[in-house]
């Protein structure tokens, strides 16, 4: 009975954070998609730091916010965006897990890393071919550097204080 309690916790947290991303995104349509984005649900990428769980829950969260907003038009990338970004999203939490313990000021600065690195590179030459003449470096220059400001404000300001908030409460009870 306690491993069926673990397993039905653990998909309710997939669940959970997959709904509070999808939700967030999809609220925020007009700044979470496009050339210039600010995704502020990509603030949850850094929950791996403390719950493994969030790796999937983040994955799936961003496969159904790209397959909805494929779907209702909003996505501009379209269903393309539903690997390229749902595999950088992935990507991302993983390394933001393995960057976990790696802190300053038991703040976990590096973890923040891979979502701003990952998504600035995948996502920005995503951008670049599919809305440009083919690959050109000064348009993927331009877009890494759009949504790495944006992953940069959600990871660090708003994500690094959640996981750090959650942390505390977590220690709390």
């Amino acid at each position: 009975m306690e491993k069926q309690n673990r397993m039905v916790r653990t998909w309710v947290i997939y669940a959970m954070i997959a709904a509070i991303y999808t939700v967030t995104s999809l609220a925020l349509a007009p700044i979470s998609f496009g050339s210039v984005q600010f995704r502020i649900s990509e603030a949850l990428t850094l929950l791996p730091v403390f719950m493994p769980e969030a790796v999937i829950g983040v994955t799936v969260g961003c496969a159904l916010t790209n397959i909805i907003g494929a779907m209702l038009g909003v996505n501009i990338l379209g269903f393309v965006d539903v690997i390229v970004g749902t595999l950088a999203t992935f990507l991302a939490a993983l390394g933001t897990q393995k960057l976990a313990r790696m802190r300053w000021k038991n703040i976990p600065v590096m973890a923040a890393i891979p979502p701003i690195v990952i998504n600035a590179v995948f996502i920005g030459a995503e951008l670049a071919i599919l809305l440009g003449n083919g690959f050109q470096w000064s348009i993927f220059w331009i877009q890494a550097l759009s949504v790495g400001i944006g992953q940069l404000v959600s990871c660090c300001l708003l994500g690094l204080p959640l996981v750090m908030h959650l942390e505390k409460r977590k220690k709390t009870t």
